[in-house]
């Protein structure tokens, strides 16, 4: 069976979540993941998908590093993995300045080295259920676990845009969430994890690539296309990582408008610069039938685990995430 996954973001509320989890399931997927951001509580949401599926695996895409203590994800990636018999992979990232700072009121600074220290702190309380640590970004005079994990050694995946985080995943984590990947994406990653697993005598094949994949699934593509050019315009515009990303994949002129349009408020107007190329580098996109083509094609390029992530809000959101589990279902 083909590998797969699903990802939410936000849309559905948590109830339905775990409904949607759970018909994932039934339906060959391998794994679902919940992200951060404003959609509910992810760990309180994979511990209710854990109560009511057996199998698939449960993982966070991506618990930030800045907005829960260290100690504090430590316990909840614990506690999930317990609940779920062992289902649970641990996904860090760094998330971002314009979010950390004014939505959580915390400072953000040195990414990469709190990444680091954060996945050592971890891995060291899921081994030893102590922590003791000075480093440059966390510092924990003590912290114990007062119960024993199930798992010493529960995946910890991390989150990646450009080549030095790459190679960081390389030297530290399990395996590598990607997002918005072109199918070129996939051979240079591998280049990247290669040169930071040699750093610590890693085998680099033993590291897996996964990329969340913004899904759109209509009738006729023009119409999966047209949901989909939203979702790019605030990624382009907000996010300065993701504008330089998107230029990154040859859309250079496209993502500075794009940023031009969203710095003045302009919202419709940077959704209208959003071209079909763009979406089509960087989604899965199209009739049920062009949606699988194009996962099999990533799955060529070298991503071992393409994850569909469908974009939708309101009170029809259940409905759009459930037509897309079904429509790209591996065969």
């Amino acid at each position: 069976m083909s590998r797969l996954g699903i990802a939410v973001s936000g849309g559905p509320n948590p109830s339905e979540i775990v409904d949607l989890v759970t018909l994932a399931e039934t339906l060959g997927y391998e794994s679902a993941w919940v992200a951060e951001g404003h959609g509910g509580d992810q760990f309180s949401v994979l511990t209710g998908c854990a109560m009511r599926t057996s199998s698939i695996q449960l993982g966070t895409a991506i618990s930030s590093v800045y907005v829960r203590s260290i100690p504090t994800i430590a316990m909840a990636a614990a506690t999930v993995d317990d609940l779920s018999n062992g289902r649970f992979i641990l996904g860090l990232g760094s998330s971002h300045k314009v979010q950390v700072v004014p939505e959580h009121g915390v400072a953000y600074a040195k990414p990469i080295t709190r990444l680091r220290e954060s996945v050592e702190i971890i891995r060291m309380l899921l081994q030893t259920g102590q922590a003791h640590y000075d480093g440059k970004t966390v510092r924990i005079e003590n912290f114990d676990l007062w119960f024993t994990p199930r798992r010493p050694d529960i995946p910890i995946y991390a989150a990646a845009v450009f080549p030095k985080m790459m190679a960081v995943c390389g030297e530290i984590a399990d395996g590598i969430i990607l997002t918005r990947s072109t199918l070129k994406t996939g051979a240079e990653v591998k280049k990247r994890l290669a040169e930071g697993a040699k750093e610590t005598g890693r085998d680099p094949s033993k590291i897996a690539v996964t990329s969340l994949l913004p899904t759109a699934v209509a009738d006729n593509r023009q119409d999966a296309l047209d949901v989909m050019r939203p979702g790019l315009a605030f990624y382009a515009g907000f996010f300065p990582r993701y504008n330089k990303l998107i230029a990154e994949h040859g859309f250079a002129e496209e993502a500075a408008a794009i940023a031009q349009a969203w710095a003045r408020g302009d919202q419709a107007g940077a959704e209208g610069l959003v071209s079909d190329a763009m979406i089509d580098a960087t989604s899965i996109v199209g009739t049920p039938a062009q949606c699988r083509e194009r996962l099999e094609a990533y799955r060529q390029s070298g991503i071992d685990l393409p994850i569909i992530s469908p974009f939708a809000r309101g009170a029809g959101a259940k409905a759009t995430f459930e037509a897309a589990i079904r429509a790209c279902a591996p065969s």
